[in-house]
């Protein structure tokens, strides 16, 4: 069954279910299209499988017109029901992996997933989970219920893990190149889901077993929590000393080695930085063993809104003002610069903080349209120069290109900014930074 399995993807005459057609899953299906596979996509938001229905893509990482030649060729469709998962060679789950209201992991999108396609799955197919998860999951949850079912792993059955590298809004990167770690349960395995992954990506990366991939990438958002907890407690510090931490890190990143520039910000955000190291802190902890670092990281970064919260109210007050009453004009509600995605955004804790001193909060964000903060729902304002005129305070949360940040400058007449993203522009106000 493997050399069937292996001729099939190297004739490209395989075809390919992805489960989960978000952030992850859609592009990761486009470029398996654009590749030759016949690729069919799943996901339990109807609203999602219209839109590809319609030929419309809702990632901005994928172009409308690339998604609809793919599906007018017949390369790529979408679909509700499961049960297409019969016709696959492939099938790649891409399902989310949050963190439940204890910030433990909430495994029940894999557990679900696994469930569906193991009952429509047939001998000769290869199975790979690509969601961010504790190492050990692959053995646990997918191999158990394969297993269940009667299938011989590494015979009738291939199963990995492959972590997903996706950052949306990279210009420089995507998924044809950008690596990919690849473990297999048996060698076997490896071989074909490395098969299956070089026909999309340009280097694929085996390594001994899906526990080694599953800790690769608790390792990549690991290093990053907690470089940026670091480098958000030395803006605290900055602060106490009366030093400009931004100076301070452009003059550390001029050395030529042994520094690596992390710049501080209102708090972390995403769908993997703020949860995946939480992941291993929680797997580490059925273990007897303390993540200190992790949870070091996770406390610092989490106070990081609130911080922000207190520039605010520090600012005002030296203008003689008070929190309660004033208009605030936030700039970005999305977790990074340049995308839509909201998920774990600090922009939603800052507001809701501001929110509950009573101060009249309005947002302006060219990505997001309307957006919801617990029970409050908010639609994005046009940044004009009243708006700027009008707010007691403007507050950075989010540096969007398509932000007129010279008007900003201009017309705004006291602004904390969290991204330095007001560098070297002169300001009509006061500047007040992270």
């Amino acid at each position: 069954m493997k050399d069937i399995l292996l001729t099939k993807l190297n004739t490209r005459q395989a075809t390919l279910v992805v489960i989960g057609l978000g952030y992850v899953g859609l592009p990761l299906a486009v470029e398996f299209a654009r590749a030759g596979l016949k690729v069919i996509g799943v996901d339990v938001d109807q609203r999602k499988v219209e839109a590809i229905g319609r030929q419309e893509s809702y990632i901005a990482d994928v172009p409308t017109p690339d998604l609809a030649e793919l599906v007018t060729r017949g390369r790529l469709r979408a679909s509700a029901d499961y049960s297409v998962v019969a016709e696959a060679d492939a099938v790649i789950i891409c399902v989310p992996t949050p963190l439940n209201k204890t910030r433990d992991p909430d495994m029940s999108y894999i557990v679900d997933a696994t469930e569906k396609v193991v009952q429509y799955c047939r001998a000769g197919t290869v199975l790979v989970l690509e969601s961010t998860t504790y190492p050990g999951t692959t053995d646990e949850i997918l191999v158990a219920r394969v297993r269940e079912k009667g299938f011989n792993i590494g015979t009738d059955l291939f199963v990995a893990f492959s972590p997903e590298r996706i950052d949306p809004a990279n210009p420089k990167f995507g998924v044809r190149n950008t690596p990919k770690v690849v473990g297999g349960v048996t060698p076997a395995c490896a071989e074909v889901t490395t098969a299956l992954y070089s026909l999309a990506v340009d280097q694929v990366v085996p390594v001994s077993s899906t526990r080694a991939a599953e800790m690769v990438k608790l390792l990549e958002n690991t290093f990053r929590a907690v470089n940026i907890a670091l480098i958000n407690e030395m803006a605290l510090m900055c602060d106490r000393l009366g030093v400009d931490v931004w100076e301070i890190i452009d003059a550390a990143a001029t050395k030529p080695y042994g520094f690596m520039k992390f710049t501080p910000g209102p708090g972390i955000g995403g769908h993997c930085i703020p949860i995946d190291p939480l992941y291993l802190s929680w797997k580490l902890k059925t273990l007897n063993y303390s993540a200190r670092f992790i949870e070091l990281a996770d406390s610092i970064n989490s106070r990081m809104p609130e911080h922000v919260v207190m520039r605010v109210v520090d600012a005002l007050n030296h203008q003689g003002r008070a929190l309660k009453g004033s208009q605030l004009l936030v700039l970005g509600v999305a977790y990074k610069k340049d995308v839509d995605d909201m998920r774990e955004s600090p922009a939603i804790e800052i507001i809701l903080l501001l929110h509950e001193r009573q101060a009249e909060v309005s947002y302006h964000d060219p990505h997001v349209a309307q957006a919801r903060f617990d029970q409050i729902s908010l639609t994005s304002t046009a940044l004009t120069p009243a708006a700027l005129q009008a707010a007691d305070c403007v507050i950075v949360i989010t540096d969007h290109q398509q932000i007129d940040w010279g008007m900003v400058a201009e017309h705004a007449r006291l602004i904390v900014d969290t991204r330095n993203v007001l560098k070297n522009r002169p300001t009509q106000g006061q500047l007040v930074k992270l």
